[in-house]
């Protein structure tokens, strides 16, 4: 009877151990999870606080540059406009009307990036931007 309660303790030690370790491992991999969204679905969820994706086109006549390497500019799923502003050396291929996504957080309504992606030929778009753009029934973007 005595190693019955010995075998049954070592299981529930074990189990216990074993949940635990999953756990940690799930949030750890939560916390590490960088989300999509388009202006539209960002609008609607207006996520806080969290490092995030955004992605559409850059609208023409909206790139603002300022000093100390500090660009201004919108992008768009033709639905909604976001405005993203970001510190460094922009990518060689972003320019106006091109897909880009933008990495890093939403303050106040106004983007912060510390991130930018642009794409890198005429064919290739981003999935996550084409999904976006083809929701907003953008005419002349590929999918």
């Amino acid at each position: 009877m005595k190693q019955k309660y010995k075998r049954l303790n070592s299981l529930l030690i074990l189990l216990t151990c074993f949940i635990i370790g999953a756990w940690l491992i799930l949030n750890s991999f939560n916390e590490n999870i960088v989300y999509f969204y388009s202006p539209t679905e960002l609008k609607q969820k207006n996520p806080t606080n969290k490092i995030i994706r955004v992605g559409g086109l850059v609208m023409s006549g909206s790139i603002k540059k300022h000093e100390n390497f500090l660009v201004e500019f919108i992008i768009t799923d033709n639905q909604n406009n976001l405005t993203i502003k970001y510190k460094g050396m922009l990518p060689n291929l972003f320019r106006e009307n091109q897909g880009i996504v933008a990495k890093g957080e939403l303050e106040g309504g106004v983007f912060i990036a510390s991130e930018l992606l642009a794409k890198h030929d005429e064919n290739y778009m981003p999935k996550e931007v084409a999904n976006a753009l083809s929701k907003g029934r953008c005419p002349s973007c590929k999918n």
